[in-house]
């Protein structure tokens, strides 16, 4: 659904965007060009927060910016597909990986399986370790030239959707020489990351010699603008081509041609802190998921752009409603005037506004509620060490490898590296031992749906509902990339007019 335009962005609200974006685009406003076209320019929310290290959330930048390549690729499904590597086949805990030939990095070297080795053991023995890889302890060896085998310490079935993570992204040598790695110039795309400037602007250079054929934009000139109202802005005063990650707030200002929603799997979910607290008593859990009213949410803060959560799995994943059953919960409980804190951050502008709703209807329900919202880098250790009753979280349900059971692992194992809710249950970590263990396929997906329904039934967690990804593209843009999970933004076929 797309709200109509209602307004036009205020005046002030446009000189913030050309005073945040001024120094990376032109100054008059239009896209740089030269002979061959136009530069696509980007406005991106978040900075880099580790210096484009891929081994860090920042590989999404460079998977986005199409600099650097792994693998394998996902498609729309899921399913694993040639990138980097050609072919695959597994042997027990041991697959081997074709390399792809005529592929050289952005520094004029040569991909081959030594090179291959090197970032994916750069990767396995990071600390800590790219989420991909929580819990798997992973080897490579070049088999000969053309060849790497990747060897787990159990048997995984899911080992080429890990390779496709933008964690394992694969490097030059020289990416390698220094105490972080460092990207520039290091890749394999058809874009070359030529200039970072800190955590304002980067520039990307069209590599002529790209394995896959000439990209069609001679580069990309990317800002990062952190303030939504900003971004929405510069797409209004043609400041920028592409904006990522539209505030719902800005979304119906714009001009409903210029903006794309796209169902993506990422959940709003109430974590519930099981180990301590108000919330180790199950009926309390209870009582707070009754008194939740999601539709009210999706309604009031996100006006309609997002969909209620039946489960944490979302219709970016379509095949989960259709495997998902009743879950058998426990009876409510009375709060009786018992406080809680609830956490939360700023660096997505919907949730403070979860935050607060959530204040009312639990308040309403019995419960006394304080809520504590600080920056996500500021307030994540206390989230991971239970500091809190319960967090807001947006979470991204299918993380790197395009499959659920890696982020019910990560979130809800008993040594899960991102158990928020501090979940330890014997029933929950056997259905996902028995999700992560499970070949890929129906089977698969039902041992995850069952999964799911493990948690649900701790009431560990309460989802709200499912985000969509909502993206602004200036008129003249061709090409650019809605993905769902926010893997590709400009690709070698996007180009300005």
């Amino acid at each position: 659904m797309r709200l109509p335009a209602r307004r036009l962005l205020p005046l002030t609200a446009l000189s913030a965007a050309s005073a945040l974006l001024t120094g990376c685009f032109t100054g008059d406003g239009s896209a740089s060009s030269g002979a061959d076209g136009k530069r696509v320019r980007v406005a991106m929310m978040q900075p880099p927060r580790s210096g484009l290290s891929p081994l860090s959330d920042d590989a999404f930048k460079l998977s986005r910016w199409s600099t650097a390549e792994t693998l394998v690729k996902l498609d729309a499904t899921g399913d694993a597909q040639p990138a980097l590597a050609t072919s695959w086949q597994q042997s027990g805990r041991t697959w081997s990986f074709e390399i792809r030939d005529g592929v050289t990095f952005h520094d004029g070297t040569k991909l081959d399986a030594e090179a291959v080795v090197r970032s994916l053991t750069k990767a396995a023995t990071a600390a800590p370790k790219p989420r991909i890889l929580d819990g798997v302890e992973l080897t490579a060896k070049a088999a000969d030239a053309d060849t790497v085998t990747v060897t787990t310490a159990t048997e995984d079935p899911l080992v080429p959707q890990r390779l496709s993570s933008p964690q394992l992204s694969i490097l030059a040598a020289k990416a390698y020489t220094g105490k972080t790695v460092n990207p520039l110039g290091a890749g394999t795309g058809p874009f070359e990351l030529t200039k970072v400037n800190g955590t304002s602007s980067a520039t990307l250079d069209r590599y002529d010699a790209y394995w896959g054929g000439k990209a069609k934009a001679p580069g990309i000139d990317v800002r990062f603008v952190p303030d939504g109202t900003a971004r929405a802005a510069a797409l209004r005063s043609g400041e920028a081509d592409i904006v990522e990650a539209v505030p719902v707030s800005q979304a119906a200002l714009l001009e409903k041609d210029l903006v794309t929603e796209v169902p993506m799997p990422r959940t709003n979910t109430l974590y519930l802190n099981t180990e301590k607290g108000v919330f180790k008593d199950a009926s309390l859990r209870a009582a707070a998921r009754e008194a939740i009213d999601a539709e009210s949410i999706v309604r009031g803060v996100y006006e309609g752009r997002a969909d209620v959560a039946e489960g944490l799995l979302g219709p970016a994943l379509p095949w989960a409603d259709e495997l998902r059953e009743p879950v058998t919960r426990a009876k409510a409980g009375d709060p009786a005037g018992r406080t809680v804190t609830i956490g939360t951050f700023t660096d997505r502008a919907e949730l403070p506004e979860v935050a607060a709703a959530l204040q009312q209807q639990l308040q309403k329900a019995g419960f006394k509620v304080k809520l504590d919202v600080r920056e996500y880098a500021n307030i994540e250790s206390d989230a991971l060490a239970g500091a809190f009753d319960a967090f807001i979280l947006s979470r991204a349900t299918v993380l790197d490898s395009g499959d659920p059971a890696a982020y019910f692992y990560s979130d809800f194992a008993s040594d899960g590296s991102f158990n928020i809710a501090q979940l330890s249950d014997p029933s929950v970590d056997a259905a996902l031992k028995k999700a992560g263990e499970t070949p890929t396929g129906d089977a698969r997906r039902q041992a995850v749906i069952a999964a799911e329904a493990a948690v649900l039934a701790t009431d560990a967690a309460v989802p709200m509902l499912h985000e969509r990804v909502i993206q602004g593209d200036a008129a003249g843009v061709v090409g650019a990339a809605h993905d769902p999970r926010e893997r590709e933004l400009v690709t070698a076929a996007t180009y300005v007019k």
